[in-house]
């Protein structure tokens, strides 16, 4: 995808209709600051590059998807508040979105996921 940038886009499955709402969190500062300080997000926050997160000072329960280079998904879990995972070595970007809402989407570990970012023409 080339270099990724701070924005928004939409966040399709490959094979399945529909997308997802997305906000790219591309610089340091947009990534350290992540879901904080929110009560919840409509549609998904992707850090990039990012291989690991946490929950601590979150107000709410988070699906989390591991995706590896290709955008291909490592590994999916639920975060409640306070907690410290494991890092996935071979993610390279970490996808975030309230708890329950993956499932929804089809995102499980193997679906490749397809990201547009806006380019901000319309």
């Amino acid at each position: 995808m080339g270099k990724w940038r701070d924005g928004h886009g939409k966040l399709t499955v490959a094979g399945q209709d529909g997308s997802v709402d997305l906000e790219i969190a591309a610089s340091y500062r947009t990534r350290r600051r992540g879901l904080l300080g929110r009560d919840g997000i409509d549609g998904a926050l992707l850090l990039t590059p990012c291989s690991s997160v946490h929950t601590f000072r979150m107000r709410f329960a988070l699906d989390v998807a591991y995706l590896d280079k290709e955008l291909k998904v490592v590994h999916v879990h639920t975060l409640k508040p306070g907690r410290l995972p494991w890092p996935r070595p071979r993610a390279r970007h970490v996808l975030e979105a309230e708890a329950g809402t993956m499932a929804r989407w089809g995102i499980r570990p193997g679906a490749r996921l397809e990201l547009k970012p806006d380019t901000g023409a319309s």
